[in-house]
């Protein structure tokens, strides 16, 4: 039986410390299963509290063909979207993205969280794209996809600067993130605001910081992204937060408290999406939920089929946002009532203004490409 076919592990794994998933089962493309077993030769003084070893982080320098991904879904509201990395550090055991490493021939599990590829070219080829004298410019999603603000992020500034050439250009864009980092491109990201070109949002899922934990584990606590959402906004940066995902009796019963939190915080849009579980990530979630809350698992995955159509998941661009039927839409109700009596959502947002984009006045050269230290 394949890691995709079983239902919860047999005896799941104990988690590793700083870590989401707690397997690194194959890639779907993978022909050979491979299962790490302790053959008593593992010594407590090289270990985690006399667990598996520390896993350590690697980051390798990948050198992009192209930096702008296109899109046509109709139900995401951006077309042009930028990620500075492959995999992501903060380990969340719902992102959406992991299977992506299946690509690279690497597991999505802990490889995904452990194994990170940074776009070292990520700004020349930027610079590149938005002088070209066909380029229209249109807002760009930054961090969509793996977070642009996560740990790596702190040394290697590849996403500040991407946000320099977007804000030397005069170019828009829209930022979401679960990292505190963002605030210390305040002095790009401001100017930006006052003249329309850019809109962050940050992602708190729970107020719980011992669920937060485990489900995001290297990501900035929940208490620091609210601080995070009223230092934006204190400084004219427009700021929403996004609740993704909502998790049926995890960090559902959190809604209203965190639409209230980052409310009060300043934060004046919200959004939210109900729980995604494709392809490998079903198997890695339900093992997740094996090992921190073996007690409502089955209660969790139950309530997720209620609004999947009797599946796991359903990529149908109508519902795969916001699910369907009963359950779905009681959260889409308690969801609306929040948010109008916080007002949030009250107005709609603004449309980034396009108006002040010019190309880069010179040709840009390309770096050289030295190997990035193993860290």
């Amino acid at each position: 039986m394949s890691s995709t076919d079983r239902e919860y592990p047999v005896a799941p794994p104990a988690p590793l410390k700083g870590r989401g998933a707690v397997t690194n089962i194959q890639g779907r493309y993978e022909k050979d299963e491979r299962e790490r077993v302790d053959d008593g030769w593992l010594h407590t003084s090289d270990s985690e509290e006399g667990g598996a070893p520390p896993l350590r982080t690697q980051v390798f320098e990948e050198r992009a063909k192209s930096i702008l991904t296109r899109n046509s879904s109709p139900d995401i509201p951006f077309t042009v979207s930028l990620n500075p990395y492959r995999g992501c550090e903060h380990g969340c055991i719902y992102c959406f993205a992991r299977p992506t490493h299946s690509y690279l021939g690497l597991s999505p599990g802990l490889d995904f969280e452990s194994r990170i590829y940074a776009k070292v070219n990520a700004p020349e080829l930027l610079a590149r794209e938005l002088a070209k004298p066909n380029y229209e410019p249109e807002p760009i999603a930054l961090g969509v996809n793996t977070d642009a603000y996560q740990p790596v992020e702190r040394d290697l500034q590849l996403t500040r600067r991407v946000i320099q050439t977007l804000h030397d250009c005069g170019h828009p864009f829209a930022a979401i993130t679960k990292s505190s980092l963002i605030e210390r491109d305040i002095d790009l990201l401001a100017p930006m605001a006052e003249r329309g070109q850019v809109m962050a949002a940050i992602t708190v899922t729970t107020l719980d910081a011992d669920i937060a934990r485990t489900l995001e584990p290297r990501a900035a606590t929940p208490s620091r992204r609210l601080r995070t959402i009223r230092t934006l906004a204190e400084v004219g940066i427009p700021v929403g937060v996004s609740i993704a995902p909502v998790i049926p009796f995890v960090t559902e019963p959190d809604l209203e408290r965190v639409l209230e939190a980052c409310a009060e915080a300043g934060a004046s849009s919200a959004s939210y999406i109900v729980l995604r579980l494709p392809w490998e990530v079903a198997p890695l979630f339900k093992d997740w939920l094996a090992a921190h809350f073996p007690d409502r698992a089955d209660r969790v995955m139950s309530r997720v089929r209620d609004m999947r159509g009797g599946k796991d998941y359903d990529s149908n661009f109508s519902t795969r946002m916001k699910g369907e039927g009963l359950w779905a839409d009681m959260l889409k109700q308690r969801f609306q009532k929040a948010t109008k009596r916080l007002g949030l959502n009250a107005r709609q947002r603004g449309i980034l203004d396009m108006s002040e984009f010019r190309r880069p006045a010179k040709r840009v050269a390309m770096p050289s490409s030295p190997q990035l230290d193993l860290f």
